[in-house]
């Protein structure tokens, strides 16, 4: 599934966030409006085609407050696609791209 396909399911309202990753969000102080964005603005960083639980991704997108945010959308196959979870990317873990791995992290 490529990202204009999930953008489309979302903009449709086709999903659901993961009900243990909703609290986090609060916390995070993510709304669904920012996750909304992020995904349609988006870009698939690393895809999961062979994940157990079916193909699902990361997605590295901007809200339009400039904010970066990192979602794992999975079930991309099926109707309503899941919000696994979404948060800011740490620098610690991720280069100055947000797309890029630190090696050894």
């Amino acid at each position: 599934m490529d990202i204009e396909a999930i953008c489309a399911k979302v903009k449709a309202g086709k999903y659901v966030i993961s009900f243990t990753h909703t609290e986090k969000a609060r916390l995070r102080k993510i709304e669904a409006e920012e996750i909304e964005e992020a995904i349609c603005e988006g870009t698939i960083i690393e895809p999961y085609p062979d994940d157990p639980r079916g193909a699902s991704c990361l997605i590295l997108g901007f809200t339009s407050r400039g904010r970066s945010l990192h979602v794992v959308c999975g079930r991309l196959e099926e109707d309503e696609i899941l919000i696994i979870t979404a948060y800011e990317p740490d620098p610690k873990e991720w280069e100055s791209d947000w797309k890029t791995r630190k090696k050894g992290v």
